[in-house]
């Protein structure tokens, strides 16, 4: 029996919708049971509104990206998809940093973007 694959979704604000549209183009994927979805916040009860079942963290203004940051140093998450807009100022970039640190430093892969999270799960799909 293979493993469940635990996925952390986080978005800028500008990317909220994007991933939202990502989850729903790959919904067959990612509602598979062998599929966990954390989320931070907002992009959590957007991805419920949209049918999937997700464990929610806290948004990121509160906590929720170094909850995610915790659980991918325990080894609770496999792959994370963080979509960030280049084109914004983040008041969050030192935990963004610092979440990409955490998944250099425990090998787990990071999609910044739409293209690489699809690559990313096109190979979960051949593990399923």
């Amino acid at each position: 029996m293979k493993k469940q694959t635990s996925i952390a979704i986080i978005a800028h604000d500008n990317k909220k919708a994007d991933m939202i549209q990502f989850l729903i183009k790959n919904g067959i994927t990612l509602q598979h049971d062998k599929v966990k979805l954390i989320a931070t916040g907002l992009l959590g009860r957007n991805a419920e509104k949209s049918g999937f079942k997700v464990k929610k963290m806290l948004p990121c203004s509160m906590g929720g990206d170094a909850q995610i940051a915790s659980k991918v140093a325990e080894g609770k998450i496999n792959v994370v998809f963080m979509f960030t807009d280049p084109l914004v100022t983040n008041a969050h970039e030192v935990d963004i940093k610092m979440l990409v640190r955490i998944c250099d430093v425990h090998n787990v892969p990071l999609a910044t973007n739409e293209a690489t999270a699809q690559l990313f799960l096109n190979a979960i799909v051949q593990r399923l």
